[in-house]
Order: structure tokens, then sequence, then C-alpha cells
């Protein structure tokens, strides 16, 4: 059984809106310097630790990949690490971007 859920695009970006959710992008460094959601942190192994022990387990947290694939097992992760309300976001930041370039962080604008 899955400890997290699926979310769909359109909620996310409300969720974004309204602030009430940590969005975490598991992508590589590269593609997150280059362009990501605004507010949202790059997660990996070197800083997964300092995350799992510094954000407040009840807080929603939306995992964001390239295509909505690998942050499932990310999601999964961190869901299993104590955390209540966990959730994959459909279609990742590919579909973040082509859907709403204009809450798209990207490093040509140089404002987040």
């Amino acid at each position: 059984m899955s400890n997290y859920q699926l979310m769909e695009l359109p909620i996310a970006v409300e969720h974004w809106q309204n602030g009430d959710a940590v969005f975490v992008d598991i992508r590589d460094p590269q593609s997150f310097a280059a362009g990501h959601i605004p507010g949202s942190q790059h997660l990996d192994n070197s800083n997964l630790p300092q995350f799992l022990s510094s954000v407040d387990k009840n807080q929603k947290v939306i995992v964001v990949c390239y295509h909505g694939i690998s942050s499932q097992g990310a999601a999964d992760y961190i869901a299993g690490n104590g955390f209540t309300d966990v959730h994959s976001m459909d279609g990742g930041y590919t579909a973040w971007s082509m859907s709403f370039p204009e809450h798209t962080f990207h490093k040509e604008n140089e404002r987040e």
C-alpha cells in the first residue's frame, strides 16, 4: 500500500498559490538551476536527511520530478519516514512549465 497520493496539476498549482505546501524537486541540479517552480527546493541525497529532520511531518509535501514518475518513489520514501501528507505531482515539472509558464522560474529571467 502506498503512503502517498498522486496529485493532479491544477490542484498542485492551487496549493502553490495558497502557499500551503512544501514543493521539493528531485530533478538533477542542472535542470533545477535552469528552471523550477518558484519557491520549490531542490532535494537530493545530500540534503535529504536535513529535509526529513527539519520539515514538520504534518506539512503537505508535493514531490516534483521530470514527468511524474520518479517522484512517486521519492514521495513513498518521504511518507515512509513519518510524513502524513505527501503527494507526487502528475506530469512533473515538464507539465507544470508547459501549462503554467507564468509560474515557472527560468534561469534567464533571474527572478523567483
